[in-house]
């Protein structure tokens, strides 16, 4: 996937509320988010149901294998078809859209048994893609990290948070965890090479199966 060859911008960090100078190993108690999670927050509101407990961690207190799936600045969506050697669909739960951005909660299935992959919530900014992309979005068909790829579309990930969340029915359901289960997933920001934001994502991984689980 084409990326920009730049620094971490400052409009970055200014629409990206829990910088990377938080101090890790933060927990924030259930039904509070904390503010880097606030765009999962909105979600959760809108449901009205309690949000999960979030500890944030640093990158290297994530475990393995999802440190190996995280703590990069990789996008997400070709991360995960290299590691399951599938391709991801999308299914969107919620959207809300406004002129200059477009939020949605999704979950990324694998292709052909649907296994859940991961969870979570996007602000895609619109005004700031291509109009190909743009349509493309709003069709709700492809991961918004095969669109970039498709379209071409140079760009920068920076992760701004890793964190473990305890489960909730709500994510249970979604993930299909059948019993209470440490999550893990990081909070990414997504800027063009003209250092314009591109998305915001809170991404929170599937339990990886034991058979994709490497033993020594």
């Amino acid at each position: 996937m084409p990326e920009a060859e730049l620094g971490p911008p400052e409009s970055a960090l200014a629409a990206a509320p829990g910088e990377p100078s938080a101090a890790p190993s933060a927990s924030a108690e259930s039904g509070v988010p904390p503010a880097w999670a606030a765009l999962l927050g909105h979600f959760y509101a809108r449901l009205g149901v309690p949000f999960p407990s979030l500890t944030r961690l640093s990158g290297e207190e994530v475990p393995e294998p999802y440190r190996r799936l995280l703590v990069h600045s990789n996008d997400m969506t070709p991360t995960l078809e290299q590691f399951y050697r599938r391709r991801l669909c999308l299914r969107v739960l919620g959207r809300e859209r406004a002129p200059a951005a477009y939020q949605r909660e999704v979950v990324l299935q694998l292709a052909g048994n649907r296994r859940p992959a991961s969870y979570g919530a996007i602000c895609i900014h619109l005004p700031n893609l291509p109009e190909s992309a743009r349509q493309i979005v709003l069709a709700e068909t492809l991961p918004f990290g095969r669109i970039l790829h498709s379209e071409m579309i140079a760009h920068l990930s920076w992760p701004q948070a890793f964190f473990r969340a305890d489960a909730d029915p709500h994510m249970s359901r979604l993930l299909d965890v059948a019993d209470a289960r440490v999550l893990y997933g990081r909070r990414n920001v997504l800027v063009d090479g003209q250092r314009r934001l591109l998305a915001e994502v809170i991404e929170i991984l599937a339990p990886v199966p034991e058979s994709f689980v490497p033993h020594p």
